[in-house]
């Protein structure tokens, strides 16, 4: 039984947040846009299109490097998309039927079930700060603070911590949830395999290799890794306000990540669609300089992480233990 930890501990961070965005801003903010979003998605199925055509082709070898990092990271943005879903930030009124349908389509390149994302991730919502009710920080956040496990996160390892997060968790849903979980499930791995299965049949192992097997084993889970440092790990646990990392904002991460890496911003106002989130950064300016809070930056956190070996859901301004 979850309680809403997170809602239980902001009560004063809301008013605040309300009384640092004017309400007018705030409702503009709220805008969602249809075409935009579907834009956006229709970006990302060109882009795995075209990386998959330049690992494909061997007459240019010297495009597979840049389009293996590219078809992996255009994978993990499948889960951005979904997420955008969950929230429902794509239609300016709910559309059940649609949100379904766009569910499915953007589970299924990352291979995960869009039922257990959606719980998964309301929970990490509801109960932010919690260790044992938050999803994220009770089943797949390091608990192990050692470099080379930390690194075990950026390999085709992350699979199996990933699936043994999810099926802990998973089993304390009701039957019937978890019935619905399986079988999406076993849908987007069966889609995979005939994936897999059908470039090295057309194309050969290199092929396959290239188009499937680098970019989601090896590629995807540096992504994942990278963009889940910008989210609960360098925190200040003493204020709600900071219990989200604040990452700096920037057009090529912005682009890179379609705007997830604003992930403080996006827990402030779960409903502001990712292409308003930049502006928000910007209003709550101001904010942060009250609250004390400082910017990160990708580069920052992956010394923290590795370098420093930081300890996750930690204040890493303090000096280490």
């Amino acid at each position: 039984m979850k309680h809403g930890y997170y809602l239980d501990h902001s009560h004063e961070l809301k008013e605040k947040l309300l009384s640092a965005v004017p309400r007018d801003v705030l409702v503009a903010l709220h805008q969602r846009s249809a075409l935009r979003h579907l834009f956006v998605a229709g970006r990302q199925y060109l882009f795995l299109g075209l990386a998959t055509a330049a690992l494909w082709q061997g007459r240019y070898p010297w495009l597979w490097i840049p389009a293996v990092f590219f078809q992996g990271l255009t994978v993990f943005n499948f889960t951005i998309l979904l997420h955008e879903v969950v929230h429902h930030a794509v239609f300016e009124r709910p559309r059940r039927r649609t949100e379904g349908l766009l569910g499915w389509v953007y589970a299924l390149p990352s291979g995960i079930s869009r039922t257990q994302f959606t719980r998964w991730h309301l929970d990490h919502h509801a109960e932010l700060g919690s260790t044992a009710d938050d999803p994220k920080r009770a089943h797949l956040s390091p608990k192990r603070n050692a470099r080379w496990y930390k690194a075990l996160y950026c390999t085709p390892a992350l699979f199996p911590i990933y699936f043994r997060a999810a099926a802990r968790e998973a089993a304390t849903y009701t039957p019937e949830l978890q019935r619905q979980i399986r079988l999406e499930r076993r849908v987007t791995i069966a889609l995979h395999l005939a994936a897999l299965a059908a470039a090295f049949f057309f194309g050969g192992f290199w092929v396959a290799l290239r188009v499937y097997a680098i970019p989601v084993f090896f590629v995807f889970p540096i992504a994942f890794t990278l963009n889940r440092l910008g989210q609960h790990y360098n925190v200040n646990p003493e204020n709600p306000a900071n219990w989200t990392t604040l990452v700096r904002g920037s057009l090529v991460w912005d682009f890179l990540f379609l705007d997830s890496n604003y992930h403080l911003e996006h827990h402030y106002f779960p409903g502001v669609p990712m292409y308003h989130l930049p502006r928000l950064q910007r209003v709550l300016d101001p904010f942060y300089a009250r609250e004390g809070m400082e910017y990160q930056t990708y580069g920052k956190l992956l010394r923290g992480w590795f370098l420093e070996n930081r300890a996750p859901h930690t204040d890493w301004r303090r000096d280490l233990a």
